[in-house]
């Protein structure tokens, strides 16, 4: 019995570990769609939205609100093809850092009302996605691969588990 249990873990765990890909490549689409629709909107509407941004005290309402949107829909696509996604998380972090402070913060009394706003989540996303990488399926990887970056050098020899660390 227990050597069966131990063949249906073994079998789970390699399953899994087959599948690492997937989380990134479902986590960069749907948070990519996210970002490109939103950023979309605000471009389309940039009037209406920089009229926010005066209301917030946002120095430069005009060019701060195209430069958000902006960000917004390039870095959406950018994250959706998992091309250039860890350096694309950063001004999208730095997006939310400032709706968070410049908006945000005056509405929070408690714990619960930091861990309940959106942008709190958002910026943990990014994150994951800023450590973690794009994933196997990305623009990123390929291109990684083609130019063998992130792979030992020829001739040295690794153990299975350093192998799976170096992937991209």
């Amino acid at each position: 019995m227990r050597q069966v249990l131990a063949r249906w873990i073994a079998t789970g765990l390699g399953l899994a570990d087959s599948l690492d890909w997937l989380a990134p490549l479902l986590m960069r689409i749907y948070f990519g769609y996210f970002w490109a629709e939103t950023g979309w909107g605000k471009i389309r509407n940039l009037d209406a939205f920089a009229q926010r941004f005066v209301g917030w005290g946002i120095p430069y309402p005009h060019f701060s609100a195209a430069l958000s949107g902006y960000t917004e829909w390039v870095g959406g696509i950018l994250l959706m093809l998992g091309l250039f996604t860890r350096l694309v998380s950063v001004p999208l972090a730095f997006n939310m850092f400032v709706a968070i402070v410049k908006v945000k913060v005056k509405n929070i009394t408690g714990i619960d009302d930091f861990a309940e706003m959106d942008e709190v989540l958002y910026m943990f996303i990014l994150f994951w996605l800023m450590m973690a990488g794009p994933g196997r399926v990305s623009v990123d990887h390929l291109i990684c691969r083609a130019l063998r970056l992130g792979q030992p050098a020829e001739g040295v020899r690794t153990r299975p588990e350093e192998r799976r660390k170096a992937r991209f």
